[in-house]
């Protein structure tokens, strides 16, 4: 149990840093921009929707999470 505590310490810390550096603008520029991206804009209106975004970035959260667990 212990562990688990640990665990979640850690990643709310890690969301947390993501935010801060999200908000800050210290962000890279191709996230969500990358091709693949869906983006629908008429008129007034707006739709979008970054599946490639976040395609990578599970990508990359599941092999930083598979090298922390060794």
């Amino acid at each position: 149990m212990r562990e688990m505590g640990k665990f979640l310490v850690i990643i709310g810390a890690i969301i947390a840093l993501a935010g801060i550096v999200l908000w800050t603008g210290f962000a890279p520029k191709w996230l969500g921009r990358l091709p693949g991206d869906i983006r629908i804009e008429r008129g007034n209106s707006g739709f979008y929707f970054p599946i490639v975004t976040c395609i990578v970035l599970s990508i990359l959260l599941s092999l930083l999470l598979s090298i922390f667990r060794r």
